[in-house]
């Protein structure tokens, strides 16, 4: 199939478009994007700024991707946002630019993005996440790979939701969420394992009784976060998924969600 644009669509000249895209009515899109093959815009889609999208990525109507940070001490210069392959971009989502010159927004592939989401600039996204509807992540956030953000949920500037962790809906989240945590409240805290998480990306059941003991040990045990980090090193079997856990929340700089 050939690539596909509506009469009514304004497609800036420069603006590059893959194979086989469908450009919806009344989308827009910007000098300096790249739209890799097998995109569909549906309608009303608009993309500016330095903004490339993988392969096979679809958007709905009315999210607008690539725009200018909001935040206000941007200065100026060229800012970027890289998005992978096969993402959903649901209605009215809106995923802006960096701020510093030569700084980049940056998102994998296979992401969900529900309708009304927002990713503020700098926002670095992995692969397979899930926002559902309304979840707002703030400038600098970091989400690793198969984590699920809640509807309504908040996350702080700089905070880092780990891999295959959830956030519950309408959450304030203003420290980092380990992962493959659940986390849930106002503000939020960490109430134990994302046991359905855990099974449906086929994690053993062996390594999610570790990962469980791990949580008693940091959130329920009292002890410093230095300590109960030792006391996981030298207590319990070692896996990728406890060695994750453990440098994730030795490198966290804003605490974690207790």
């Amino acid at each position: 199939m050939s690539t596909t644009i509506h009469p009514s669509a304004v497609v800036h000249p420069n603006a590059q478009i893959g194979s086989d895209c469908e450009i919806g009515p009344y989308c827009v899109l910007g000098e300096h994007v790249v739209l890799g093959a097998g995109c569909r815009l549906h309608s009303h889609v608009v993309i500016d700024g330095n903004t490339r999208l993988g392969r096979a990525n679809e958007i709905f109507p009315f999210a607008s991707i690539g725009f200018k940070t909001q935040d206000l001490k941007w200065k100026g210069g060229a800012t970027f946002t890289q998005i992978g392959d096969h993402n959903t971009f649901r209605e009215h989502v809106t995923v802006h630019s960096a701020t510093g010159a030569g700084e980049v927004t940056k998102m994998g592939s296979g992401n969900h993005i529900i309708a009304y989401s927002h990713l503020a600039h700098n926002v670095t996204l992995g692969d397979h996440v899930v926002m559902s509807n309304v979840a707002t992540l703030a400038g600098h956030v970091v989400v690793e790979d198969h984590a699920v953000v809640g509807g309504l949920a908040a996350v702080h500037q700089f905070c880092r939701i780990g891999r295959m962790a959830i956030i519950g809906g309408c959450s304030k989240v203003v420290q980092d969420v380990p992962p493959f945590m659940l986390a849930d409240g106002n503000p939020a805290e960490t109430r134990t394992i994302n046991k359905i998480g855990l099974d449906r990306n086929g994690v053993p059941e062996e390594v999610q009784g570790v990962l469980k003991q791990a949580y008693k040990i940091l959130f329920r045990e009292g002890l410093t976060i230095s300590n109960a980090l030792a006391r996981i090193e030298a207590d319990l079997p070692p896996s990728p998924e406890l060695q994750h856990l453990v440098q994730f929340v030795r490198a966290s700089e804003r605490g974690i969600s207790k």
